[in-house]
């Protein structure tokens, strides 16, 4: 698509949509900071002193494994993984399969899910 449109909308340069740039400087409040980078080249979408957080739209299985491995290479005490509501079931599997304890939220933020 020309001009950095893709298919859902204006594109930005790291090929994210406008609606999942929201969600992550949403999700970074005030004090956090959005593509915090951790190791192997590797960024969180938003990062506070305590807490990581992961939007993860896609719903796949591995586009959510990989989120949740992000999530558990960060070294915070808090580790949020935010999707769709549909997708909150494969994101809870995907974050037990990979070992990371934390919580599912959906994009809202009206519903969430502790995983231990």
């Amino acid at each position: 698509m020309p001009n950095g449109w893709g298919k859902k909308g204006k594109v930005s340069s790291r090929g994210e949509s406008s609606s999942h740039k929201r969600a992550k400087s949403s999700a970074a409040g005030k004090t956090g900071k959005t593509e915090v980078p951790i190791s192997r080249g590797r960024h969180l979408d938003a990062a506070t002193a305590r807490r990581a957080t992961e939007i993860e739209r896609s719903g796949t299985k591995q586009g959510l494994e990989k989120a949740a491995r992000r999530l558990k290479d960060s070294g915070k005490h808090q580790k949020i993984l935010q999707v769709p509501q549909k997708d909150m079931d494969k994101a809870s599997q995907a974050m037990r399969k990979v070992g990371t304890k934390g919580t599912v939220k959906n994009m809202g933020g009206s519903k969430r899910r502790s995983v231990r």
